[in-house]
């Protein structure tokens, strides 16, 4: 789409100034409920069009109707509520090309801007900027948009398995296997690396377990770029911006001076990677004093094999490969460092991680044998033969002189009941005298 029609578009949907710049609906305060997050300051509710920079030129994304999206999700039923945050709700629906022709038949979220809620029209902005043109396998795909009257919208592909956060705390199904934690922890740095490499570097600044997507096969997809900022340009080494973000997750110096560098992102990336490993929130109010803030108790353990274990999630039962724990634990620490310079870059990280991915020494769990139904039917009549003998043996001790056990079998002829051996001779006797 050419550069002006996108600059009608953001004029159109934000409305326009006395001055020529672009302005927002004023922006609510957050609510109680809503998910902690640290800001220090919140700016003004007006921008101009230096805010839009980046255009949308060439992007794939369809413009829906409100109209359209009530068909999408049945009128936004609450039957197809699949999450909820500070942007607003997020609804599950279906689009094929009877909705639209040219349309992908698939399923979708859709995420309708809460106007009360903790984010604004500026977080949803700058999701349908930076989505808009940036594709990459290890990044949620936005599909479209909607911005009509007061309606803000984002349509995005539908991620099955949802996020980091439902499978590392709620634990509503078996814990994640160690494999499966290295390949989600693989592909969110590989999303976080492209976004740093992009040609404009992005900031995602707002990396977390709740904004990591888990696909079918356990791809991990970023999600919710509604705190992503253009990096610094030219010889700036970094963006001053207001400090959002959530706590646990952000930068320390970022936190304190408003700085913003990728390095930032890289901090995050190691918290949530702590977190795979520990399988604990980053702050958890609920531990002993010492343990409420994940990074601070577990920092000393992760470079000390022996005490690394402490820091180990019990859920893997130690199932997990030590040297890939030792060598992770490591690339967590360097992303830690309280001094940015010294973290590594995130195309570094992915370097380190992806051999962990070969590591064949994880322990086997225990061997359980399913037996064939005709195997498990013989097993059974073994087991009641076995039950009949252990009781006859028992009787027999119980009543050792009873008929039952006797090798004397009884025979009855008539009236009279001989034992079986006095029959035969008493039918031999016989035979004799009549011969």
């Amino acid at each position: 789409m050419p550069e002006k029609s996108w600059m009608s578009f953001f004029s159109s949907c934000c409305g326009e100034g006395s001055d020529g710049s672009a302005t927002m609906p004023r922006k609510a305060q957050c609510s109680s409920g809503s998910p902690e997050r640290v800001s220090s300051s919140d700016t003004s509710n007006s921008f101009s069009q230096d805010d839009l920079s980046l255009t949308l030129a060439g992007s794939n994304l369809h413009a829906f109707t409100i109209a359209e999206l009530r068909a999408v999700t049945r009128n936004f039923s609450m039957t197809n509520v699949i999450g909820s945050g500070g942007f607003g709700t997020v609804y599950k629906g279906y689009i094929d090309d009877k909705l639209r022709p040219g349309l992908k038949a698939q399923q979708v979220a859709v995420k309708s801007l809460d106007l009360e809620g903790q984010q604004g029209h500026r977080e949803w902005l700058a999701e349908v900027i930076f989505l808009g043109q940036l594709q990459h396998p290890h990044l949620v795909k936005l599909i479209g948009y909607c911005c009509e009257d007061e309606h803000r919208m984002l349509v995005y592909e539908f991620v099955p398995r949802g996020s980091l956060e439902n499978h590392l705390f709620k634990r509503l199904l078996a814990s994640l296997p160690w494999s499966t934690r290295l390949k989600i922890t693989v592909g969110a740095a590989k999303g976080l690396a492209f976004l740093h490499e992009a040609e404009k570097p992005v900031i995602y600044r707002d990396f977390k377990a709740s904004n990591i997507l888990i696909d079918t096969d356990y791809t991990a997809k970023l999600s919710d770029f509604g705190l992503a900022k253009d990096g610094p340009q030219g010889d700036n080494t970094h963006v001053t911006t207001r400090v959002m973000g959530t706590h646990g997750y952000a930068a320390p110096e970022y936190v304190l001076t408003g700085h913003l560098t990728a390095k930032s992102d890289v901090y995050s990336f190691g918290v949530v990677l702590l977190e795979l490993l520990a399988g604990r929130r980053c702050v958890d109010k609920s531990r002993p004093t010492r343990q409420k803030n994940l990074v601070d108790w577990a920092r000393p353990y992760l470079t000390n094999a022996d005490k690394l274990r402490r820091v180990m999630d019990p859920g893997l039962d130690g199932l997990y490969s030590t040297k890939g724990a030792q060598k992770a634990a490591a690339i967590a620490y360097k992303c830690l460092s309280h001094n940015p310079k010294s973290r590594p870059e995130m195309r570094t990280v992915v370097e380190m991680l992806e051999p962990l991915l070969n590591l064949d020494d994880v322990p086997f769990g225990a061997f359980v044998y399913v037996a064939p139904k005709e195997e498990e039917e013989k097993e059974k009549v073994a087991i009641q033969e076995k039950n009949h003998n252990n009781h006859d043996e028992r009787h027999k001790q119980r009543f050792p002189n009873s008929v039952i056990h006797s090798e004397v079998t009884l025979h009855k002829d008539g009236r009279s009941l001989y034992r079986n051996s006095h029959f035969r001779k008493s039918q031999r006797q016989n035979q004799e005298r009549g011969a």
